[in-house]
């Protein structure tokens, strides 16, 4: 993974500015992050610390995060023993990816009291502990893990802390020339004693797997970079050459001089470092800090893994009830076409009755003048053999009526199911770009239209109150534009908050969110950053030169009886933007609870 002991000292190097600041806010936005808002002296910041089993991480961060009405429990208990607390230590295990900080409180009886966060960045095994280091004693962790998971360790409050299994390997910030050479000869010395069993394993000889497995914090990627630096993998261990890369790519992480980069390497993976890579080939981006580095690394690929397994069952059904809508659209075209020809029933049914003298019961077919053609041509007509001349008249006649009347009722319902199925690509365009909160109002939508029953019928009934989630942006201009992900927010944007003379903008003809610039007097810039907001959260998200219609709010409209989020409008002009990942990031942004 990138995240590695030399990303977490670069970490823990920053955060030492927080030493002697005040916890001042603590929230969990969900099961696995928690930020805790800090004032020190460079003011108020947030830290995000994820033990998100994907994407651990800790850093600084300027997101919003949107959190639940109700804390959960270890949210409260780290309120209770960390919310106000000041910070006195923050250190790094090693190289590790164990960072702990001490903070110090005075209780309710106004005791000092001293405890300890442990983080813990160890992939699907990472956790946040909170520990009373004067006895060792968990207080509790985010992430349990009881006896029936791990018998060498148990995260559960009321046991004694045990730090993760030791890996033995030497730190590579304070290894000599002489330790290191030690190491290589150690290594092939072993590996030649073994190379007569099966468990002799030349690849362990590679530089790279060796210095992975040699030193703590090592990751991959850096063990590549010595790696390509020293030319050492057609040479195997050569001691100088390594060492003398080795020393290159460590020093400036002795000296805390970081570099923090991002870029894609030579198989066009994104990657980030502290340090200056010369495996990165393109797209290579330098940052301030190691935390706008991971901030922009991640960006919002853990809530986007995190939506997606919980919006599955969502998924499915939509496109299973667009699959089917789909499939009755042909049916009814095809039902169109016949219905299309029900004049030329009743013409044959006329032709018949004028022409009974000169049909038989028992004919399969009949050959008849069309006097309604000026050049008077026959036409052949189909007969049923077993029905008299009189009955296939008559036959005709109500295939002619039954076909006349369902006309009417098949351009209905041709309305209604294109209408169906432009309101699921909606939803499905929503999904993708649907935070947490916006699912649950998604699926909150589809109980009140009838889709999906109430699964918390039972349970605590909604306030008929509540206001859908707002997603806020400020304008190069200082201008608020309001932006809706779903139709319940698009229709509380469009319908409740804005005003009749503000700004409305969607994608033309295209699914998306509804934007408002909340402002009669604006510039060109405020313009296009709302039309980027519109194309940016649409189904042409991808694409160039995306068409976005831009009217007053007082020429839009909700059709009575029109589904959640569909409106029309007029006085519309349209303009052509290229959604700009980077502008929209740039915006400055807050989410608001109507």
């Amino acid at each position: 993974m990138a995240l590695d002991g030399i990303v977490t000292r670069a970490i823990v190097h920053e955060l030492q500015g927080c030493i002697g600041g005040r916890i001042s806010k603590i929230h969990q936005p969900n099961g696995h992050d928690v930020v805790l808002t800090l004032r020190a002296q460079r003011g108020n910041s947030k830290l995000l610390v994820s033990a998100s089993p994907t994407y651990p991480r800790v850093h600084f961060t300027e997101k919003t995060f949107l959190n639940p009405t109700e804390a959960p429990m270890f949210c409260m208990l780290m309120r209770k023993h960390c919310e106000g607390a000041i910070i006195e230590n923050i250190r790094q295990i090693g190289m590790e990816r164990i960072i702990h900080i001490d903070v110090r409180q005075r209780d309710e009886l106004g005791d000092v009291s001293v405890k300890r966060i442990i983080i813990e960045l160890m992939g699907r095994h990472s956790n946040i502990i909170l520990l009373d280091p004067a006895t060792d004693t968990i207080l509790d962790g985010i992430h349990h893990v009881t006896p029936s998971i791990s018998s060498y360790r148990v995260i559960m409050p009321g046991f004694s802390y045990t730090a993760p299994p030791e890996q033995h390997k030497s730190n590579p910030l304070e290894v000599t020339s002489n330790e290191f050479a030690q190491l290589i000869s150690t290594a092939v010395e072993q590996n030649e004693q073994t190379s007569g069993a099966e468990a002799g394993n030349e690849s362990d000889l590679h530089p790279s797997r060796w210095l992975v497995n040699a030193f703590s914090g090592m990751s991959p990627l850096i063990a590549g970079e010595i790696t390509a630096r020293s030319a050492s993998e057609a040479n195997g261990l050569d001691a100088e050459t390594l060492w003398t890369a080795f020393e290159s790519v460590l020093a400036p992480v002795k000296e805390h001089q970081y570099t923090p980069v991002s870029g894609l390497n030579a198989k066009g993976k994104m990657v980030f470092s502290a340090i200056r890579l010369q495996s990165i080939e393109e797209q290579e981006k330098t940052y301030d800090t190691m935390s706008k580095c991971m901030e922009d690394y991640y960006g919002d690929k853990a809530e986007r893994d995190t939506v997606k397994q919980r919006v599955s069952d969502l998924l499915r059904f939509l496109q299973n009830e667009r699959s089917k809508n789909i499939k009755k659209l042909d049916n009814l075209n095809k039902d169109l076409l016949e219905a299309d020809d029900a004049d030329k029933y009743r013409l044959w049914g006329e032709l018949l009755f004028a022409s009974l003298h000169l049909v038989n019961k028992g004919d399969k077919s009949v050959e008849l003048v069309n006097f309604y053609d000026e050049e008077q041509r026959s036409i052949t007509i189909q007969l049923d053999p077993l029905l008299t001349p009189s009955d296939n008249a008559q036959r005709y006649f109500k295939r002619y009526n039954k076909y006349k009347n369902s006309l009417a009722v098949i351009h209905e319902q041709l309305g209604k199911t294109k209408d169906e199925i432009a309101y699921l690509d909606n939803l499905l365009q929503q999904l993708s770009i649907a935070s947490m909160n916006d699912i649950e109002e998604i699926r909150d939508e589809l109980v009140q239209q009838g889709y999906l029953r109430d699964r918390n019928k039972k349970g605590k009934k909604k306030k008929k109150n509540d206001r859908p989630t707002v997603h806020q942006f400020t304008s190069s201009e200082g201008i608020d534009i309001l932006v809706g992900k779903n139709n319940l927010q698009n229709e509380y944007v469009t319908n409740r908050l804005a005003s009749a003379n503000d700004t409305w903008l969607h994608t033309k003809d295209i699914p998306g969110s509804h934007v408002v610039i909340r402002s009669t007097d604006y510039g060109e810039a405020t313009l296009e950053e709302a039309a980027q907001l519109a194309a940016y959260f649409s189904q042409a998200k991808e694409s160039s030169s995306v068409p976005v219609d831009y009217t007053y709010i007082r020429h839009v409209r909700k059709p009575s009886g029109a589904k959640p989020g569909f409106v029309i409008y007029d006085h519309q002009k349209t303009l052509f933007v290229t959604p700009n990942d980077e502008l929209i990031k740039s915006l400055p942004s807050t989410i608001k609870n109507g």
